[in-house]
């Protein structure tokens, strides 16, 4: 049995952050968490590539364009939905993560989901950096791991 290695070395990687600024008092302690984490484990600052989008749903958009451009390894989308009196939480939700997972599969680089979908804003402060610990910085330590993977499980030429 062989069993991959789950590492997080960073070996130069350049990682783009797309975050959604509805519900931006949450999304930006994701950036925020995210970027700690990132350089914490050695990501250049000079390697982190960050865009700003209107929501939730243009994250994929944000993401796609990111990944396409060659100048990113991996992408970190961020954002934060928050359940109303519609059904509309349920539709951004659902197309949200449909459309990232999407992207992270058949795109070019892998995309980490750091989109919260909570109740209310309590749920989402305890998940961007309170007691449930900060999404971004999980996505930040995930995509490294994913990138890492990705090296081991991709035949060299």
């Amino acid at each position: 049995m062989t069993i991959l290695a789950t590492s997080r070395q960073t070996a130069g990687y350049r990682i783009g952050i797309v975050t959604a600024q509805f519900n931006q008092v949450i999304t930006q302690k994701l950036e925020t968490g995210a970027m700690s984490t990132l350089q914490g484990l050695g990501v250049a600052a000079d390697n982190i590539l960050v865009a700003h989008v209107p929501g939730a749903l243009e994250l994929t958009r944000a993401s796609r364009l990111m990944a396409d451009s060659g100048r990113v390894d991996g992408i970190l989308a961020l954002g934060s939905v928050i359940r109303g009196e519609t059904s509309h939480y349920d539709y951004v939700c659902a197309e949200t993560a449909r459309s990232l997972a999407n992207l992270s599969a058949t795109g070019p680089v892998p995309v980490m989901f750091g989109v919260l979908t909570t109740d209310d804003l309590a749920q989402a402060f305890n998940r961007a950096g309170g007691k449930a610990g900060n999404k971004g910085s999980d996505c930040a330590a995930g995509v490294l791991t994913m990138l890492n993977l990705q090296m081991q499980l991709t035949p060299t030429t």
